[in-house]
């Protein structure tokens, strides 16, 4: 035991207090990110849907600045009914460092849907976007992204006959992590917690959009394995709550998620 208030006794504490609240600070996280995951799932919605999604998640680098990125998606209608809607989105990517990323962007989407008399819709959407991706440690092994979209988005018209196109902004922030199942230094291969989330605001044209600031939120839970540094695939749940103008909606998603990265 070391006296009280001496030299020797502070620095045995400090050593003492430095894993603590290392650990104490990544089981923070874990509580804070698991109740951003919870919440949306809490809130009171006058609909619920429940659909499925696929999606390939890719990167690619060039040399020691320049790289690229591509991510496509399919995803389902209410009860898996039909294809709703498929997203292709390429960029490309400007490496300040490993962990700092800016990326421009394009985005197609299409939104396949039914109007009221059972007749179907179609409106394509194209999008410019500008994003910054900042990743760091939480832990030993694993690892949090954070992410800053910009979208411009310009939606087409619903049919050959109406003329409901428009022009709208919209800011999105993402944040991710990957906690694998076993503490390694540099996480290679095995199984692995993903947890994220991703709120939308509307920044421009929120009147053509669904008249609010505060777009959607998605929440999402997975489990995952990690082949190779080269390899990720997961399955998971997703919350996506959604504001319309005045109703709210409940999206609770199967997605399953491949990542590649060359």
């Amino acid at each position: 035991m070391c006296a009280p208030h001496t030299e020797a006794c502070y620095f045995s504490l400090r050593a003492f207090k430095a894993p603590y609240l290392q650990i104490m600070k990544k089981k923070i996280f874990q509580l804070l990110l698991l109740s951003t995951f919870l919440v949306p799932c809490k809130l009171l919605a006058q609909d619920n849907q429940f659909s499925g999604w696929a999606a390939l998640f890719h990167t690619q680098r060039f040399s020691q600045y320049w790289g690229m990125s591509f991510d496509g998606q399919l995803r389902s209608a209410d009860q898996f009914d039909y294809l709703r809607n498929v997203l292709l989105r390429p960029a490309v990517n400007y490496y300040f460092a490993n962990n700092k990323i800016s990326a421009l962007g394009y985005a197609y989407v299409t939104a396949n849907g039914r109007s009221a008399s059972g007749a179907s819709t179609f409106r394509p959407e194209s999008r410019i976007w500008e994003q910054f991706i900042y990743n760091h440690k939480i832990s030993r092994s694993a690892t949090l992204q954070h992410r800053f979209r910009l979208e411009q988005r310009f939606l087409g018209n619903t049919s050959a006959t109406a003329n409901d196109h428009y022009f709208a902004q919209r800011l999105r922030y993402f944040a991710r992590s990957v906690i694998p199942f076993k503490s390694d230094s540099v996480f290679k291969k095995g199984p692995f917690l993903a947890l994220q989330n991703e709120i939308f605001v509307n920044v421009q044209n929120k009147n053509k959009v669904n008249k609010h600031f505060f777009d959607q939120n998605r929440a999402y839970g997975a489990i995952g394995f990690r082949f190779s540094k080269k390899f990720d695939a997961e399955v998971g749940y997703l919350n996506q709550y959604s504001k319309q103008a005045t109703t709210y909606t409940v999206n609770h998603v199967v997605q399953t998620a491949l990542y590649t990265r060359f």
